[in-house]
């Protein structure tokens, strides 16, 4: 494990993580330090393990080498702690289409832990106008198109309190007007000392974005020796 000093625990850190997935590599021994406040952005070609390194740092994966650490402590030995501060948006929309656009975000809000959730229904409903959804309130989410179905998904980040985002192509299906709103929700977050790890093919060339990127290189396809 590499050694920090207190006062430069980064809050995630890799170190040496591998994927190795049916005898081929991945991508190994991965060394990177996510600072509170940052913004990182995983890039690589299809099929480099962008996807699967963000799961792996949501602890949905283990890593075949190394290991993960949140604060200076292994993210398996205080995954309650952690993921109680970590909102983790995947590659797709995750909305339950036989409910509506508002009923989505309400138990959202009861999912994240929010116990006075029935009392929010005009934030919920203020959450909806800024992502442009006003109107289709009421509509069943499956009826919506990909792009409403995206922003409903990501009224997420205007509901959560978790410090840490770990986002897997956040903008699929928006728009251009959708990408400017949710990239200014991204400076929001990290204003008020929240850290983002992303995927993305859309370029974050916003000035006030303190961007950090990790590239993948292309995946081993040679099998390794048995």
């Amino acid at each position: 494990m590499t050694q920090f000093a207190s006062s430069a625990v980064p809050l995630l850190h890799a170190d040496g993580v591998s994927s190795i997935r049916s005898g081929r590599v991945l991508f190994s021994q991965l060394q990177f330090a996510v600072q509170s406040g940052e913004i990182w952005q995983i890039t690589g070609a299809n099929g480099a393990g962008k996807s699967t390194l963000l799961r792996m740092l949501t602890g949905l994966l283990q890593p075949s080498e190394g290991r993960i650490y949140f604060n200076g402590n292994p993210i398996e030995k205080v995954r309650d702690d952690y993921h109680q501060q970590l909102l983790y948006i995947g590659h797709k929309a995750a909305v339950k289409p036989e409910l509506t656009a508002l009923e989505n975000v309400y138990w959202q809000r009861r999912l994240n832990g929010d116990t006075n959730a029935k009392n929010q229904q005009q934030s919920d409903w203020d959450v909806l106008e800024q992502l442009g959804l006003l109107g289709l309130e009421e509509e069943f989410t499956g009826l919506l198109s990909a792009g409403q179905q995206r922003r409903v998904a990501l009224t997420r980040l205007w509901c959560s309190q978790a410090k840490l985002w770990i986002l897997d192509e956040p903008f699929t299906s928006l728009d251009v007007e959708g990408i400017a709103l949710l990239q200014q929700r991204f400076i929001e977050h990290l204003n008020q000392g929240g850290t983002i790890v992303m995927t993305s093919h859309q370029p974050l060339n916003d000035p006030q974005l303190p961007l950090q990127q990790l590239a993948l290189a292309a995946p081993q396809y040679e099998m390794l020796a048995s």
